[in-house]
């Protein structure tokens, strides 16, 4: 029998930050893990997901794939954990989910390549140039405990795990206040149950 919730993903991937949200969510699901040479790019995945990578989620029947969407997804498809933004959260919610998923990962992804955009291309870009994006985000994170307010939502989920990777790798800077946010995510349960759950598959590769 299928199960309602089924999550397509690989421990060394953005499928982490999936997980992490499921967890918040407190629903079951399925998880199923692909490898990047074989099951990922296979027919029965790319009827799923044609980019053929993870994560993507199944949900009643429903697709749906790109990180940020699956953490705003999984925030309405179930109320009942309140990671949805309230009334007074949505425009820092929405702002900051899609500023991480836009702008910030751009930039940290040309950083990572060596691309530097030339003052002309800057705004083709769409992020500026790289410090701009991490000053704008330093500021964000240290003006509230969470990224919408004083309350942790699926955006904290998103934008929180982007800067865990990046600081990890050294793509962008540790400053007191992105380490801080950090800190109080990392503390979260359901964080490190998804933690321990992917280090667990990674470590049995």
């Amino acid at each position: 029998m299928t199960a309602d919730l089924t999550l397509y993903t690989n421990p060394q991937s953005r499928g982490r930050i999936a997980r992490w949200m499921l967890e918040e969510t407190g629903a079951a699901y399925e998880a199923i893990v692909l490898d990047y040479g074989s099951t990922m790019i296979a027919p029965e995945y790319r009827a799923i997901n044609p980019m053929m990578k993870v994560p993507a989620i199944v949900h009643m029947g429903q697709v749906v794939t790109e990180t940020a969407a699956i953490c705003a997804y999984l925030a309405d498809a179930f109320p009942d954990a309140e990671l949805a933004p309230l009334s007074h959260e949505r425009a820092g919610y929405y702002r900051w989910l899609f500023f991480a998923a836009g702008p910030l990962e751009a930039a940290i992804t040309n950083r990572a390549m060596g691309v530097t955009p030339t003052n002309e291309q800057q705004r083709m870009a769409g992020y500026g140039d790289f410090d701009r994006v991490v000053g704008v985000v330093d500021a964000a994170v240290a003006e509230h405990p969470y990224i919408a307010g004083e309350r942790f939502t699926a955006a904290d989920v998103y934008l929180g795990a982007q800067l865990m990777w990046f600081t990890q790798f050294g793509l962008i800077p540790k400053t007191d206040a992105i380490m801080t946010y950090i800190g109080r995510l990392r503390d979260r349960p359901a964080h490190r149950r998804a933690t321990a759950l992917d280090d667990g598959i990674a470590d049995d590769d």
